[in-house]
């Protein structure tokens, strides 16, 4: 057992806690519906609700719980037998979920997101103020992406990253992956006897990026690697996550401190809640690159960017727009720009006050000012 409150002095008596539950802790096989585990998750839930706590259930498993109600022996590779699936399988498990939560005096409130939803600020706001009015109700808000209108352009491809990003919206001091197997692993413990669970992760480093495998599960997607993606967004921002064994955990436990998984610790301060937006919420439309100096200011004085400092632009951008800010081939900073791709080219490696002058006038001095950017 791994104590909770020993990994950092910001866990708090109430938490808001996210939980993402994969396909195989709400499935038997491929087959139906494990009811009973379902039954035990959620009520530990609204425990917890009942606690103090406010708590968002991210729940995959509509793919999976549509496979046998038409026909399929396994999970099919096309888009169009995968929503078909999804239309089907979504309503069973919402079903299944209001039938338990009605007997504690619960219902379900469900969400179906895509990534525009949190790629566009308006919407974003809009999850983020819905969320938060759901909270004061005897209600369990539980999230899905909506696979049965996604395709590959706006798909997540797996609950665990809209999980991280569900973290983000309600700043989630908690979020909560329940796996098939219990943590991050040295090796491949199903290949390898002598594979160890690793207790704590300081931090996601390219070593234990490495250490992520790809799933091997008949129903899901993503496996370890993309938990430990989820583990890099939600740390950054000042989150904690861990990883369970989604049918031997209680979460009920883990509110208490006793951790029978991996724990990915916080790195930092929690990050303000539009720059969180910014970092991971938005698609880079672009690139710039920085000389060294500009690179220093950026990193070590947290400067805006000015178009002096530009040595290069890739990407077809416009005013408004995410873009990454590169220096040697490092990425340092995220931010929105003031100006199109167009109107940077004209600009880059000019001073400030020559920006009227070529652009027939001047609106900003900075290409990203400081308060729209993040340090990456």
């Amino acid at each position: 057992m791994m104590s909770l409150r020993a990994t950092t002095n910001a866990v708090m008596s109430r938490h808001t806690i996210v939980v993402k539950a994969g396909s195989s802790n709400l499935l038997s096989g491929t087959a139906a519906l494990d009811r009973p585990n379902i039954e035990r998750l959620l009520n530990e839930m609204i425990d917890a609700r009942e606690q103090g706590h406010r708590v968002i259930f991210v729940s995959s498993g509509a793919i999976a719980a549509g496979l046998a109600p038409l026909g399929f022996k396994k999970r099919p590779v096309t888009i169009p037998d995968l929503q078909a699936c999804a239309a089907v399988g979504q309503s069973l498990l919402m079903q299944a979920y209001n039938e338990i939560l009605a007997r504690r005096g619960y219902v379900v409130a469900q969400l179906l997101l895509t990534h525009d939803d949190f790629q566009d600020r308006r919407r974003y706001l809009n999850l983020r103020n819905m969320l938060a009015a759901l909270h004061d109700r005897k209600v369990l808000p539980v999230i899905n992406e909506n696979d049965s209108i996604s395709v590959d352009e706006i798909r997540f491809g797996d609950n665990d990253t809209l999980g991280a990003f569900v973290s983000n919206v309600v700043d989630a001091t908690l979020t909560v992956i329940l796996s098939d197997v219990d943590g991050l692993y040295t090796a491949n413990p199903s290949r390898d006897p002598s594979a160890r669970r690793i207790p704590i992760v300081d931090e996601v480093t390219p070593e234990i990026e490495a250490l992520a495998a790809p799933t091997d599960s008949a129903v899901g997607v993503g496996g370890m690697m993309t938990k430990v993606r989820a583990a890099k967004i939600v740390t950054s921002v000042g989150g904690m996550l861990v990883v369970v064994d989604g049918k031997k955990a209680s979460l009920l436990d883990i509110l208490r401190g006793d951790v029978n998984g991996t724990i990915f610790r916080p790195r930092g301060d929690r990050m303000d809640h539009r720059k969180r937006w910014i970092a991971h919420a938005t698609n880079e439309m672009g690139t710039l690159e920085v000389d060294a100096g500009a690179a220093r200011a950026l990193e070590q004085q947290g400067r805006s960017l000015l178009p002096a400092g530009i040595v290069g632009c890739d990407g077809a951008f416009t005013e408004g727009d995410p873009v990454v800010v590169t220096h040697g081939g490092r990425r340092i900073a995220k931010g929105l720009t003031n100006y199109s791709a167009e109107q940077v080219r004209q600009i880059m490696g000019k001073q400030s006050s020559e920006i009227a002058g070529l652009l027939d006038g001047k609106i900003f001095d900075e290409v990203i000012h400081r308060n729209n950017m993040v340090r990456l």
